[in-house]
């Protein structure tokens, strides 16, 4: 297993969910963390709550949709935080469940900005150090709505589907350097993503996990570091998981 002591790593959406989670198990083995996320607030709980200091993390408020700021962001890092080991493109999100002929043009345009083009500058910017110093891990978080689309997830299953050619093509695209790209693709997880799709209506999310065990954000995070942490030979190209109660993207077994 390879150690990830005092190794920087960049986690972009860390305010909550998977991004927090990953924090944590970085955290716990002496890694060193950048923090990306729109909410600096809850970075800064984040940070005290795993007793983080200035020398072990570094907060960020970011919007990775403003390609101006993510580029001022990784060009303006002091030379203790430049060195970027690994890059997790974790910010994303889901907005709706509408017909594509009823669409919100807002909603696809939140979930296209943070999904696709976000994950892009953030690779754009960070990547280049790494083939500089041929060293680097782009873990980008995916969906099995990359690889199966549902009713009413047209945009956002198109936004994913984006993730797996684009994690696809950087792999092809640094053929020949020691730099490691992987996708995680999760089903189910139980985070604000459904609160988020839902634009704050928890009554309706919370039916999205009725009468189904699903996945955790500590799931997701485990899962991220067995792929950071193998032998520097090893690529783990994709990982999709899903809850023993989910078969698909639409086939699901609740037990209620």
């Amino acid at each position: 297993m390879v150690s990830l002591q005092n190794k920087i790593i960049l986690i972009t959406g860390a305010s909550s969910g998977i991004g927090a989670a990953c924090a944590k198990v970085f955290a716990d083995v002496g890694a060193r963390l950048i923090l990306v996320a729109r909410r600096y607030e809850k970075l800064e709980q984040l940070a005290t709550t795993l007793q983080l200091t200035s020398q072990t993390a570094y907060l960020v408020q970011l919007d990775v949709r403003d390609r101006i700021a993510v580029e001022s962001t990784i060009s303006n890092l002091s030379p203790e935080w430049s060195n970027i080991d690994i890059l997790i493109n974790n910010a994303g999100l889901s907005r709706g469940l509408d017909k594509l002929h009823e669409g919100n043009f807002l909603d696809w345009e939140e979930m296209i900005d943070t999904n696709i083009k976000g994950l892009l500058y953030l690779t754009r910017y960070v990547v280049p150090g790494m083939v500089e110093r041929k060293n680097g891990h782009i873990i980008n978080i995916g969906s099995i709505a990359g690889h199966q689309t549902y009713p009413g997830g047209n945009v956002y299953c198109g936004t994913k589907a984006a993730v797996k050619a684009i994690s696809e093509g950087l792999k092809q695209d640094l053929l020949g350097t020691p730099i490691r790209v992987t996708s995680v693709d999760p089903g189910m997880v139980e985070t604000e993503f459904s609160q988020v799709r839902f634009h704050g209506d928890n009554q309706r999310a919370e039916k999205v996990y009725q009468g189904v065990t699903p996945l955790t954000a500590d799931d997701i995070a485990d899962t991220i570091f067995f792929c950071a942490t193998r032998p520097a030979h090893v690529n783990i190209n994709e990982v999709i998981l899903m809850p023993v109660d989910q078969a698909s993207a639409t086939l699901v077994n609740r037990k209620l």
